[in-house]
């Protein structure tokens, strides 16, 4: 018997509605905004899929990928059934290639905007 279930992916960066509003292009969704004080909290609920949350921390400093140093943190695998698309799709968004040189592999590495890997995946 499981003790919990996933609610939702919460997503640290510098700005949480610019990152928001990155995944909604992406993922599909309208960002919903919190605010409690100085603390702001962005809801997305993308259609289909795991909700992902977005909270200002002051001081962020983005994951390195690959980093023999440091952990990644973790990193979001995005399934997408045209990998060329895609890819063309979030650097317009203001995505960075990490890893997606090797275009026989079934999947390409990208940070967001914020830093944080994720993977496009035609698995």
């Amino acid at each position: 018997m499981a003790l919990a279930k996933l609610g939702v992916v919460v997503l640290d960066c510098p700005d949480p509605r610019a990152l928001a509003g990155f995944y909604a292009e992406v993922l599909g969704g309208t960002p919903t905004v919190e605010t409690d004080g100085e603390d702001e909290w962005v809801d997305l609920k993308a259609p289909g899929g795991t909700p992902l949350a977005f909270q200002a921390s002051p001081g962020y400093v983005p994951p390195t990928w690959p980093s023999p140093d440091g952990a990644q943190q973790f990193h979001l695998d995005l399934v997408v059934d045209d990998l060329d698309a895609a890819e063309k799709g979030v650097l317009a968004l203001g995505a960075k290639p990490l890893d997606a040189e090797d275009r026989e592999l079934t999947f390409r590495v990208y940070a967001d905007p914020a830093g944080h890997p994720f993977c496009l995946c035609a698995c």
